[in-house]
């Protein structure tokens, strides 16, 4: 099987694994391990609500942007920085939509967050807790003592 390629570079002491065998991920990591103590920090479902509580943005890219400016913040204000988040899930109305903007996605990314990849997934829902919500994330940060 090989042993896992991994990386600690910018995710104090996140370690992230990807072995060579699977297929090479794509913004994301197969997995990431806390190699030091710390503080978990459960992120709960962000969408792109304002702060009036109105779903902004035309499409997926402005929406999964305001989502994970808003899961940013709720991380800021536990403590945990953007390399801290070691588990993404994201929620998406319409899968196929997400895919073809996969690469305006992982700008927006790249953008707010950096290289550091967590371990995510995507997965498909018929429909959001707001009706006009596209995409939502939720996560789980770990935060250094």
């Amino acid at each position: 099987m090989g042993t896992p390629v991994t990386d600690t570079a910018g995710g104090r002491d996140l370690e992230r694994i990807n072995p060579p065998h699977l297929a090479p991920p794509t913004g994301f990591s197969h997995a990431v391990r806390a190699t030091a103590p710390g503080t978990l920090v459960f992120l709960a479902g962000q969408t792109a609500l304002d702060g009036s509580g109105r779903i902004v943005g035309d499409g997926i890219v402005e929406q999964f942007e305001r989502a994970l400016t808003n899961l940013l913040e709720v991380a800021a204000a536990s403590g945990a920085r953007p390399s801290d988040l070691a588990k993404l899930t994201v929620f998406a109305v319409d899968i196929a939509d997400y895919r073809r903007h996969a690469r305006d996605i992982g700008r927006v990314w790249k953008r707010l967050v950096g290289s550091d990849f967590p371990a995510m997934a995507v997965i498909g829902a018929t429909r959001l807790w707001d009706e006009a919500a596209l995409v939502e994330i939720e996560g789980i940060a770990v935060v250094r003592q």
